[in-house]
């Protein structure tokens, strides 16, 4: 008999002790297909002649322990890893994406002040000193590049733009 139509006669009886090890049919029926699996993958570590019985049944409890250690140290793990993402955090950065690509394609004197301010948290006397530019230019470049920043977005939530590539990328 071959392997394959061996491994058929087991399944019930590797599902049986799984039940038992796992209380879960559903859980259950994936520690015997990881079984399989592994047998499969294996077989050519099975020595022929010997009882396959035993050796898948040792396959499937190696498996679930395996399983359980590794449920306990995700348990145990849990309080130190962060937090998932939230889905609205998830859209936030997506969106903060979008406006750091769109600021590429600003000109450099509208984007300095939008950075200096937005991202430096400076004021704007001192954005437009860090510039060494007056005052009232400083405010306007900022007012155009904030302008033309909010085209560019809302440009692509409109579907006007679907990849915003990066100054000096060719299209």
């Amino acid at each position: 008999m071959s392997l394959k139509n061996e491994l058929h006669t087991h399944i019930g009886s590797l599902r049986r002790y799984a039940l038992v090890l796992t209380r879960d049919p559903s859980a259950a029926d994936d520690l015997v297909q990881e079984t399989l699996v592994k047998a499969i993958a294996k077989a050519d570590t099975f020595q022929r002649g010997s009882d396959l019985r035993p050796w898948l049944f040792r396959i499937l409890h190696n498996t679930h322990i395996s399983a359980i250690r590794r449920e306990k140290t995700r348990t145990e793990a849990a309080p130190d890893l962060p937090k998932p993402i939230a889905t609205e955090c998830q859209h936030r950065q997506l969106e903060l994406k979008q406006v750091l690509a769109a600021l590429d394609h600003l000109p450099e004197a509208q984007r300095k002040p939008i950075i200096l301010i937005a991202l430096k948290e400076m004021s704007y006397a001192e954005a437009a000193k860090t510039l060494d530019v007056p005052l009232g230019t400083f405010m306007s470049r900022l007012g155009r590049g904030r302008e033309a920043l909010r085209q560019i977005v809302q440009g692509v939530g409109k579907g006007k733009l679907t990849l915003l590539k990066r100054k000096g990328e060719s299209t």
